[in-house]
């Protein structure tokens, strides 16, 4: 696997992630992806060879070696490294999609023509669920990788001595694992920083639904105090509009004389609407 192509593609994801997100891909590329490519494969590069028997049973050391690891670390960990990297590059995908579209409206539409996005790497809209489910995505690759390692491994750490009694082998053997402490360093670092992106994602989850959240509370304000507002200024034209033709202006005398019930108008000597 050539993880430099695979690094270049995932660099674009800081354009459009938040402070947790950058936090993420460099702990991510850091202190998972090199320290896997510089340390783990070579630690268990020979786990196989070194993985001596107290017996010379043809057959015997291969199927114990099997029991105790089903699946070794270092594929695991690249599985899960490319399953948890993946989502990064659906957001810039998904990216480059709103850029494709908008120029294509750009030229269809001309300069006069309006935008369909104001900023195509802004999270709204469709940009703003995928931005969310790749998180929630992140936390549960990795999650679900620290229950399968949790399974195969307890306690994430390896004995020093695994007893065997599977067939070929002729009766209960010892088997001798290779650099055990040194390869249960790595894998407590690994189990370790998975926890630690696993955090990340939750806090960043978080803070985009309460940024989310408040930005929607704010315009639900503005709007009820823009109607607010409307409703302040109508009830006040009408008001005026009733005082305008409702009003009577006297004149000829200083107080204006009672109006009589059976001809109200006759004691009026002037008036102007």
């Amino acid at each position: 696997m050539n993880w430099g192509i695979f690094e270049g593609l995932l660099s674009g994801v800081n354009k459009y992630s938040t402070a947790f997100g950058r936090i993420w891909l460099s702990l991510v590329f850091i202190f998972r992806v090199l320290v896997y490519l510089v340390t783990a494969e070579r630690v268990w590069s020979d786990d196989h060879k070194d993985f001596d028997c107290d017996t010379r049973q043809p057959g015997c050391s291969n199927v114990c070696f099997d029991e105790f690891f089903p699946v070794s670390h270092v594929r695991l960990w690249a599985l899960q490294l490319i399953l948890v990297t993946c989502p990064s590059l659906l957001v810039v995908m998904h990216v480059a999609y709103r850029e494709a579209r908008e120029k294509k409206h750009q030229e269809a539409a001309g300069k006069n023509g309006g935008r369909l996005y104001l900023d195509p790497g802004k999270k709204r809209g469709g940009l703003w669920w995928t931005y969310v489910c790749s998180l929630v995505f992140k936390a549960g690759v990795d999650a679900a990788f620290l229950y399968v390692f949790h399974s195969f491994y307890p306690k994430y750490t390896l004995p020093r001595v695994v007893r065997c009694h599977v067939a070929p082998c002729p009766n209960t053997v010892d088997c001798f694992i290779s650099k055990p402490t040194e390869k249960n360093i790595f894998t407590l670092f690994m189990v370790i920083t998975a926890v630690v992106c696993i955090v990340l994602n939750l806090v960043e989850l978080a803070y985009l639904v309460n940024k989310r959240y408040r930005e929607c509370l704010l315009v639900r304000k503005a709007r009820a105090t823009g109607l607010g507002h409307r409703r302040d200024w109508a009830t006040a034209s009408s008001k005026q509009d009733d005082l305008r033709l409702g009003d009577l202006i006297f004149l000829g005398s200083d107080a204006p004389p009672p109006l009589s019930p059976d001809h109200p108008r006759d004691h009026v000597n002037k008036t102007i609407l």
